[in-house]
This record gives structure tokens, C-alpha cells and sequence, in this order.
């Protein structure tokens, strides 16, 4: 039987085909930078300043960086009313980039796309401030006079409710949850493919490598994503 409700879970595993690096990989970003928690963040200008180099080093990556196939294959999807929902751990916005609507795209950790103030909460493109950092090397401010930092989710920071929440009622929902290029390690994010399969669903896994949910899946393909996409997609556009 067809699925009506499919769920798509996507982890770094689908942008490093586009020049993102991953965190948890062999060569992934915390091998050399150690995290900066978000309360030293708030007490350090040295922890500032130390966060803000760990970003600028992929910024470039990020400004520079387009969808790859893999994205371009789950618009294609989600075009054809084949997709409910599509919940990303990822904070590049490739899959807005590839034609997503904003609204269509569920980013459980925030985005590298725009930058925060920690003490109005006022949201504004993030170009201005990494430029301003690469400039002057200095962490930048609000106009309010507060910190400045990416709009993601920082270690020892509180994941916001509202993404999670929407995220777990389209899981009870779904009966096809299918997990992409994620290792499925990082909580509370891994657990909303595994309540969908606790609902009932189907559960698929898509990633090179294993992953903390292999136990779980109904099926396992140990492939690249870009490749397995792409054919899936025009698969199921002839049907």
C-alpha cells in the first residue's frame, strides 16, 4: 500500500556533497574545535571570540555553497504532494535554497543564515556580521548593545519548543519516516524518526555508514544519498 503521510528526516550526510563539512565525522569539525557552551558564550568575550572563529572557518563553505542533487530531488518530491513533512537537524538552509518554502522546512537547530541577539532576539541576515568579524576580529553587537551569534542552537542552549513540537506530531502521524545522511546520535532531534516508528510507521535509512538507529529500521540502504535520491524521485514521478 502506498503512503499518504511521509515523514523526511535530513542530517549533514545530504550537504556534504555541496562543500558543508559535518561535526561527528572522520574529519568533521569538532576533531579540531572544542564546543563553546552557550553560558560562556554569555560570561566570556574570550569564549566570544573563540566561537566566533570556529564560524567564520566554515563560512565561507556556507555562503558559497549550492543544493546538491539530493536536495533538489526532495523538491521534486514535495512538489508532487509526496512529502508531508521535511524535519532537518542542518542549519545551511540548502533545502530553502533548492525551492523549499520556508515554511515548508522544519530546522530543528536554527539556521547559519541569520544571526541573533541574545538579549532583544532581534533576527537579521548574517552576512554583515561575519564580515564585520573577519574584518576586525571582534564579536559582533546588536544595535541594542547585546551579543550577536548565528541563529543555531549552541551547546548547553535550550532547543526552541515550537519546531520540536511541530516535529513530533507530524512523527505520530507519519506512516513513512525515512532518515537521511544522519548518524542519529544527536537528542532530542534522533528521537523523532524513531516515536514515527514507534507509531507505526515504516522506518528507512538512508547514510553512509552506520547509525545509532540500524536496530530500529525496516530498511537500510548504505548508499550516497545523491545517488539513491535522485533515482528514488524519478521513480516515483512515473508512477
Amino acid at each position: 500500500m502506498r503512503s499518504k503521510i511521509v515523514l523526511i528526516f535530513t542530517g549533514a550526510g545530504i550537504s556534504t556533497a555541496s562543500g558543508i563539512p559535518d561535526f561527528r565525522g572522520p574529519t568533521g569539525l569538532w576533531k579540531k574545535w572544542k564546543p563553546v557552551y552557550y553560558q560562556d558564550f554569555l560570561a566570556s568575550n574570550k569564549s566570544r571570540l573563540e566561537y566566533w572563529k570556529f564560524k567564520i572557518e566554515g563560512w565561507d563553505a556556507l555562503r558559497l555553497a549550492s543544493p546538491n542533487q539530493a536536495h533538489r530531488a526532495l523538491v521534486k518530491l514535495q512538489i508532487s504532494g509526496r512529502i508531508h513533512k521535511l524535519i532537518t537537524q542542518n542549519i545551511d538552509g540548502l533545502h530553502q535554497l533548492a525551492g523549499h518554502p520556508q515554511d515548508a522546512v522544519i530546522e530543528l537547530h536554527g539556521t547559519n543564515r541569520l544571526v541573533e541577539c541574545v538579549h532583544c532576539n532581534q533576527q537579521s541576515d548574517s552576512k554583515p556580521a561575519y564580515e564585520y568579524f573577519r574584518r576586525t576580529n571582534k564579536p559582533p553587537l546588536c544595535k541594542c548593545g547585546g551579543f550577536l551569534k548565528p541563529a543555531t542552537i549552541s551547546f548547553g542552549q535550550e532547543m526552541p519548543q515550537e519546531p520540536l513540537r511541530i516535529a513530533l506530531k507530524a512523527a505520530n502521524l507519519a506512516d513513512l519516516v525515512v532518515s537521511i545522511g544522519s548518524s542519529l546520535t544527536v537528542e532530542p532531534a534522533a528521537s523523532i524518526p524513531l516515536r514515527a516508528k514507534k507509531s507505526g510507521a515504516f522506518y528507512v535509512i538512508v547514510n553512509q555508514g552506520s547509525t545509532a538507529h540500524d536496530s530500529y529500521a525496516d530498511m537500510i540502504i548504505n548508499k550516497d544519498v545523491t545517488d539513491v535520491l535522485p533515482r528514488v524521485a524519478s521513480r516515483l514521478l512515473r508512477t
